[in-house]
């Protein structure tokens, strides 16, 4: 996908999803490594992580595109634009878009999975499964083989 194509999206997504138009830049960052893009607050541009469009699709690409533009909308309406706040979270809730970014971990040698509510986490770094829990339920941790 070029800058052009990415630019003629976010501008569709904006229109279909918020009804309001796109009127700034949105451009690819490659240098963009553990977030799927960025708002910037003092122009209003939004720049992408090229890498998650590569490797999970354009389905959850868009949803990417909407938690910026979540920011976007709402910084320039004059509310809560930040992760923590109540309206932020209920237009994330109400467009759909993804409240993280999926993980990129490619060089993870390591992965647990917790015994209670079954959620996976990949480490670099060998973890203490009898210091540290899940991060979600605080259940024990099991290391699986990758």
């Amino acid at each position: 996908m070029t800058t052009k194509e990415l630019q003629q999206l976010v501008e569709k997504v904006s229109l279909e999803s918020f009804g309001k138009p796109f009127q700034h830049e949105a451009y690819f960052n490659g240098r963009l490594k553990t977030t799927g893009g960025r708002y910037h607050l003092s122009d209003h541009h939004l720049d992408f992580n090229p890498h998650l469009l590569a490797e999970f699709g354009v389905d959850t690409f868009i949803q990417i595109i909407k938690h910026e533009l979540c920011h976007y909308h709402l910084h320039l309406a004059g509310k809560g634009y930040r992760h923590r706040d109540p309206e932020f979270k209920a237009l994330l809730a109400a467009t759909g878009g993804l409240r993280y970014a999926p993980s990129m971990m490619k060089n993870a040698k390591h992965q647990y999975q917790c015994q209670h509510c079954g959620a996976v986490i990949k480490r670099t770094r060998r973890l203490n499964v009898k210091r540290y829990g899940c991060g979600k339920c605080r259940g024990r941790l099991k290391e699986i083989a990758i």
